[in-house]
């Protein structure tokens, strides 16, 4: 059998060169060419060619359902992404270190391809300068929270009137392979940023166009490439994020084939790691968690009852994927899936070509085709879990449903606080700033009455200002209460339907439920120390920043605590005890290593039970290191 360690030699011996040659295909990487021809190139012709490798520079564009009739799949536009995951890294004097470790990447990968020292310097000043000119024409996320003020659907030769600077039917025909009318249906969020856009290309230098077109491709690529290449990008990211070891070379090609091949990694998962029996018990709290949420919309006051209807209507219509999706373990039928890639065991590079090109064509080629929403859209084999709002969807991987979120021999209160928790915060997704814009159908349409949506903007206000007054230490900065407000919103309902469903359980179930030995603690703490604990984590001042400037969830030590200062024992109906027993848990990192000290008993799994070795877990948590590298403290009472 070939093995990871023979593919990683080949690399080895192999270097830059499957990149040098697929870039000579592509008309040449002018800081590698010394005599590149700006005459000959053809910067639309560029554009497509990436994007059938599934790249999107520039523009990103793809077919998906139609967010105002999403059983019909259309042809759809937006912004781009920048290299740095931020424009405000781009353009916030403050972010400069961030900027000068993105330059000093791009020139450390130019060279590595064979540039000249100075030629690769002025080349990269020049790529960042027109990105950081990119940067400004972009809008952030916070300004397009709401999809009905950035969306516009038009035809294309309407979008082409509008933009004439770019050549929209040029383009589509090159990445679809056919003629395509001028009558074509298109979707275009954020029209500011095309207009912006066809100005910029029209002052701009067609060498630095081809340099930075160029740059964004190589940058993925060079993540196929040999050893060289990961030690550049590593003193790159130990600037973004703090991150100071390079990963082993195998678990970033395990990454790489679990979000690419994701429904085969998925099959090898669910043989070996999953419970069957977990599906229906997943499914038994889903529904108690959704009878719950239907309860407590019905008690909210402020909302008009022609709203709540619908609202309960689009609840019930809501689907539900548990696990996986049974064909993955029907290996004739999952072959099927991957049939159109081959797969070379000596070839990585080529190997990720092939499957890049077969997700951008599967991708462009579902225009015409009616939308399936029961088909999976999540690999098993991951640890998340989703809502999609044009499908109507909640969704649970395989990889979620183990702990500390669940385990099917846990005591119910963990599961309540740990799967529970999630199974809640992705209904009320359906109902958070975005997910409420869309109807049962999965449509973007305007079903809750003026009066309730003037309410729901007072309350998600409230909110916003709650966590946008609390400082990260970490990063000395303070939260984004505008860009997390969704997932704050969906953190707190989630906990609330939780809750609320184990305690209908227990009072059902009467004496059922266990603790814990070693822990004095009641199965209402225990659901909260369970929620609590599935957010501890550590993180570096680097990420910290990174991910305050980009990310849509609240830091980890944030989400926990806000939820008890967000709702009042009355206004979440789940009694005195539950106000007296939360458990709060704050994370004080001091210097990042690991959980217990030197000395601390491994917890042995083929020993113990579960119960106790679960008890020993969480006793762990709340040791302090003898050099006080980290410090948990938890506080029941």
């Amino acid at each position: 059998m070939w093995s990871i360690f023979s593919c990683v030699d080949i690399l080895e011996a192999r270097g830059e060169r499957p990149l040098l040659l697929l870039l000579q295909q592509l008309g040449g990487w002018p800081v590698l060419e010394p005599n590149w021809d700006s005459e000959r190139f053809d910067w639309l012709l560029l554009m497509a060619q990436l994007r059938l490798y599934n790249n999107d520079i520039l523009i990103s564009q793809w077919v998906g359902p139609d967010i105002k009739n999403s059983d019909h799949y259309i042809i759809q536009f937006d912004q781009t992404t920048l290299g740095l995951q931020s424009k405000d890294f781009f353009l916030e004097p403050e972010h400069e270190e961030f900027v000068q470790a993105y330059l000093r990447y791009i020139i450390d990968v130019a060279c590595l391809m064979g540039a000249p020292s100075e030629r690769a310097i002025s080349h990269a000043e020049e790529i960042v300068a027109f990105e950081t000119e990119l940067a400004k024409i972009t809008t952030s996320q916070e300004s397009r929270r709401d999809t009905s003020d950035s969306f516009s659907k038009l035809t294309l030769r309407e979008l082409q009137e509008k933009v004439p600077g770019i050549d929209w039917t040029r383009y589509l025909q090159l990445v679809l392979g056919r003629r395509i009318r001028p009558s074509e249906p298109v979707i275009v969020f954020d029209f500011k940023y095309f207009l912006g856009l066809s100005e910029l290309l029209e002052g701009a230098d067609t060498r630095t166009l081809a340099d930075y077109f160029l740059w964004r491709f190589v940058s993925h690529r060079a993540n196929n490439l040999d050893s060289r290449f990961e030690v550049a990008k590593q003193r790159f990211y130990r600037v973004i994020t703090g991150q100071r070891e390079v990963p082993p070379r195998w678990k970033g090609c395990v990454d790489h084939v679990n979000s690419h091949m994701g429904m085969a990694t998925g099959a090898m998962f669910v043989r070996r790691h999953f419970d069957e029996n977990s599906k229906n018990d997943t499914l038994h709290m889903t529904m108690d968690i959704m009878g719950s949420f239907e309860n407590i919309m019905e008690k909210i006051e402020w909302i008009d009852d022609a709203t709540k209807r619908l609202a309960s209507e689009k609840a019930d219509a809501m689907g539900l994927k548990i696990g996986y999706p049974s064909y993955i373990l029907r290996s004739e039928e999952l072959n099927l899936r991957y049939k159109e890639i081959t797969i070379d065991p000596k070839d990585y590079f080529g190997n990720s070509l092939n499957v890049l090109q077969c997700l951008a064509y599967s991708d462009l080629h579902k225009l015409g085709m009616p939308v399936n929403k029961t088909t999976w859209s999540a690999a098993p084999a991951f640890v998340n879990a989703y809502y999609s709002r044009n499908k109507n969807q909640i969704m649970f991987p395989a990889g979620i449903l183990q702990p500390p979120f669940y385990h099917r021999n846990f005591p119910r209160c963990l599961n309540y606080g740990g799967i529970g928790v999630v199974i809640g915060h992705e209904i009320t997704h359906a109902f958070d700033d975005m997910g409420r814009l869309f109807d049962k159908d999965g449509n973007l349409n305007g079903w809750w009455s003026d009066e309730a949506v003037e309410r729901f903007t007072e309350h998600a206000q409230c909110l916003i200002d709650q966590y946008s007054q609390y400082v990260d230490a970490e990063a000395s900065m303070q939260l984004d209460g505008t860009n997390t407000q969704g997932e704050n919103i969906a953190d707190n309902g989630g906990i609330k339907q939780a809750f609320k469903a184990y305690q209908e359980w227990l009072e059902a179930n009467q004496g059922e439920d266990e603790t814990l030995p070693g822990i004095q603690a009641t199965p209402y703490q225990l659901f909260f120390l369970n929620f609590a604990q599935v957010w501890c984590g550590t993180t570096t001042p680097q990420l910290a920043k990174t991910k305050l400037k980009t990310a849509v969830h609240s830091p980890g030590r944030f989400r926990p605590p806000q939820w008890s200062s967000s709702y009042s024992s009355s206004s979440m109906d789940i009694g005195e005890h539950a106000k007296h027993h939360f458990v709060s848990v704050e994370i004080r990192k001091r210097r990042i290593k690991k959980i217990a000290g030197e000395d601390s008993n491994p917890i042995n799994v083929s020993r113990q039970s579960w119960k106790q070795n679960l008890a020993n877990a969480l006793i762990v948590l709340s040791s302090t290191t003898e050099d006080g590298e980290i410090e948990v403290r938890i506080s029941v009472g």
